[in-house]
């Protein structure tokens, strides 16, 4: 498998394959309380693209709180704690979040848009020059589940 980033911790090195099909700066909520982070850098591969070993040994926790059911898990390594990846359990994609998950942020692209902004967040919208939508950028298309 050709490594195009890498991340991790000791117990479970993570290994990505590709480039991102999707790489925005996230306003959401569930980022926010997650992270702690006003906005967070996220990265979104197509599940294959995203590999660690021994993962059934990872702890997985419920991304969303309030939506404990949802389609994204938070893993984790079950002897450090460290914060892995996001999984879907609909395996279309797997998510990476350079500065939380052990990445090193200045290799990966810089995220081409905004994402999930409104005016409620109580902050002035992004005037970086990059594009910003109140979810997804228009022309994402969720890749097919196994």
């Amino acid at each position: 498998m050709s490594q195009h980033y890498s991340g991790g911790c000791e117990h479970h090195p993570v290994r990505v394959s590709a480039e991102p099909i999707d790489n925005h700066e996230c306003h959401c909520n569930v980022c926010k309380k997650v992270t702690g982070q006003h906005t967070t850098h996220v990265a979104f591969f197509n599940h294959g693209d995203i590999k660690t070993d021994n993962e059934a040994a990872m702890k997985r926790v419920p991304f969303n709180a309030d939506n404990p059911n949802g389609p994204l898990e938070i893993c984790l390594c079950e002897k450090c704690n460290a914060v892995l990846m996001l999984d879907d359990k609909q395996k279309r994609i797997r998510v990476a979040v350079p500065n939380v998950m052990g990445y090193d942020d200045a290799k990966f692209p810089k995220a081409s848009y905004h994402a999930f902004w409104d005016e409620s967040k109580g902050y002035p919208k992004p005037d970086d020059g990059r594009p910003v939508y109140e979810g997804l950028q228009p022309s994402f298309v969720w890749p097919k589940g196994a």
